[in-house]
């Protein structure tokens, strides 16, 4: 006990969560630059996103504090998969902490921790049985990378990774991530070999050249490269050459699984089973930050299987905690509950189909149109392609620095005129990505079509000056 006649550490001038709730939106651009990331700011006013504070989300829609529904299909790049505030998993919740259950367990075993990797092996084909669970995507991702190098042996530790590949930020991450920009110049990891996504021929070569490789990374469906999807057959064949070159094959899912293009995992729609899966976004039911490694269980003990092996990657302090895998657990049931796979299937169908109207529509403007499910990209043409022929030859000298523009500029104006959300692509800035929650239904697709067919009705020139007119309003 504190003696009353000692002074007590003073507590200094904090914010309190009434005090974050009441910010407006001036004061959290003044904290943002002060605190946090200042440089980011030009990006959020070029978008108009600095002007909006949310206020709360429910089903489809952020609110902003005057009240605005934001219709949303940017879906945290794929991680609101169950829509903002799912009442299943809100009620769960509430009852986890109504009944004071417990969130860290690392001196006893979680039983909340070991019905999720259950649940996850009942889900996952064959002989993925052991779960491992994390806090993030890249973290999902570094174990991985870890469990198959160990797997495999020091003589036997060299990657294969993909043109164009995104798998996170942290350091093993980041080694196969394909991005100078994110790479910067950190020092990464050695042995590590670059092959072009959805080129079977060359990952052959790779392994043919290189018997030190035994790691291979790839995701089912590339996100940060615009929505790439591989060649059909492409996936049984990169199953076929792992087993021929004993090479352990990583299927980075975490984006595109739980359920986002129709199946459950990507991988599904081949028939094949990766050596280990990771997951992460959607698992969380938008709620919680989790992720997830489901690992083949030979492989697994191969790498961890001993006494003297089984904590060297073992749980973190965060990973598995009691709430968390309650919400993942109440995730997985709604998923099946509601149908939401089957809902991703036709909703993605009619949407692409949808959106393949406007690209015959607008032949100059929209270059491309792919996906899976609800995880589609709409890729523009260079921007003086989209121009009268006495301007193209002139423009198209600057096409390189004026990729993202076109984007930059419908996004914002889809969210000023329409009010409605809509992500970007890290690589190919001519992309716009719609990764809307599962539970989107066909008015919803209607609206952002419509929206798009009103915007591009006004010509590029039309869209520019209507840009450009916000801007210098700040609206």
């Amino acid at each position: 006990m504190i003696d009353k006649d000692d002074a007590m550490i003073s507590k200094p001038d904090l914010l309190t969560v009434e005090d974050a709730k009441g910010l407006t939106a001036a004061e959290t651009v003044e904290l943002f630059c002060e605190y946090m990331n200042p440089g980011q700011l030009h990006f959020l006013k070029l978008l108009g996103f600095h002007k909006v504070i949310i206020e709360s989300a429910e089903g489809m829609y952020y609110i902003d504090k005057d009240g605005r529904k934001i219709l949303d299909f940017f879906g945290g790049f794929g991680s609101v998969g169950f829509g903002h505030n799912h009442p299943r998993i809100l009620e769960v919740r509430k009852k986890f902490q109504d009944e004071k259950r417990h969130e860290i367990a690392l001196a006893f075993l979680s039983q909340y921790a070991v019905a999720l990797c259950k649940n996850l092996a009942t889900i996952a084909p064959g002989d993925l049985k052991i779960g491992f669970l994390c806090c993030s995507g890249s973290e999902a991702v570094e174990a991985a990378l870890k469990i198959a190098e160990k797997a495999q042996g020091p003589e036997r530790a060299t990657i294969v990774y993909t043109e164009n590949s995104f798998h996170g930020k942290t350091r093993g991450a980041l080694s196969v991530t394909d991005s100078a920009f994110y790479q910067s110049t950190f020092q990464l990891l050695d042995k590590r070999v670059r092959v072009p996504f959805g080129d079977a021929a060359a990952l052959e070569n790779a392994f043919k050249q290189d018997p030190s490789i035994g790691l291979f990374i790839l995701e089912t469906i590339q996100g940060g490269a615009g929505i790439i999807v591989p060649p059909q057959g492409y996936l049984r064949e990169v199953r076929r050459l792992c087993d021929q070159y004993n090479v352990l094959w990583i299927a980075d899912e975490v984006q595109c699984g739980i359920g986002r293009t129709g199946k459950f995992f990507a991988f599904e729609y081949e028939e094949v089973i990766p050596d280990l899966v990771t997951i992460a976004k959607s698992l969380g039911g938008g709620k919680v930050a989790i992720g997830a490694v489901i690992a083949r269980k030979p492989i697994y003990l191969k790498a961890y299987g001993t006494n003297k092996t089984a904590l060297i990657h073992g749980p973190a302090t965060f990973g598995a905690m009691g709430e968390a895998c309650c919400t993942a657990i109440e995730s997985l049931n709604v998923i099946y509950d509601e149908g939401l796979i089957d809902n991703a299937a036709q909703q993605g169908a009619y949407l692409l189909k949808k959106f393949e109207e406007l690209k015959i529509k607008y032949p100059q403007i929209i270059k491309d149109v792919r996906g899976k499910g609800l995880m589609i990209g709409v890729e523009f043409a260079d921007f003086s392609q989209t121009l009268p022929p006495g301007l193209r030859e002139i423009v198209s000298t600057l096409d390189d620095k004026l990729k993202g523009s076109l984007c930059g500029f419908v996004g914002r104006l889809l969210l000023k005129d329409f009010n409605i959300l809509v992500a970007f692509t890290e690589y190919n800035r001519n992309v716009i990505r719609l990764e809307p929650p599962l539970i989107t239904q066909q008015e919803h697709c209607d609206a952002v079509v419509a929206a798009f067919d009103t915007l591009l009705a006004r010509g590029v020139v039309g869209i520019v000056a209507e840009f450009a007119q916000a801007f210098v309003k700040n609206e």
